[in-house]
């Protein structure tokens, strides 16, 4: 039989746990958004078209960053799930921008650029899933070398 000071401090613990999951969460958004305004503010080869470029490049990089993770995480990687979680949905998660990508492809509906929009909206997400895929097939072979290294009994670079 437990005691309430016990059952007071099982229930202190499992509020702690699930802080310290929105706490990664948000600390990794935190950076994430940082680092997605540093990149807009970049000037992209002097582009000065009307296409969001730098938006576009954020997600492409983002979708291939989260596959990349996520596939080596849950593959390989033996970290705590509230780490995972602080650095793919917080950290990848505001870093990518998809609500961004449909307000500017939006402004570009508006001001009559159909084609420039609908071009924006298909590379946004042909590119996007093509970077996923390639994320997923580059930690799988990260892995397999991995797995391979570690039954040769060899420390093979990567």
């Amino acid at each position: 039989m437990t005691s309430v000071g016990s059952q007071g401090n099982q229930f202190f613990f499992e509020k702690e746990e699930e802080m310290r999951k929105y706490v990664l969460i948000g600390l990794g958004g935190a950076l994430g958004a940082i680092l997605r305004v540093a990149f807009r503010n970049i000037d992209i080869a002097g582009y000065a078209g009307s296409m969001p470029v730098s938006t576009l490049l954020i997600n492409i990089s983002g979708s291939f960053l989260l596959a990349l993770f996520l596939t080596a995480a849950y593959e390989h990687l033996d970290w705590h799930p509230d780490i995972r979680l602080g650095i793919a949905a917080g950290f990848i998660g505001a870093f990518t921008t998809f609500s961004t990508m449909c307000k500017e492809t939006a402004l570009l509906i508006y001001s009559t650029n159909y084609l420039l929009a609908a071009s924006y909206a298909l590379l946004s997400l042909s590119l996007g899933l093509t970077a996923a895929a390639l994320g997923v097939h580059l930690a799988q072979k990260i892995n397999a070398r991995k797995i391979n290294a570690k039954r040769s009994g060899g420390n093979k670079p990567l």
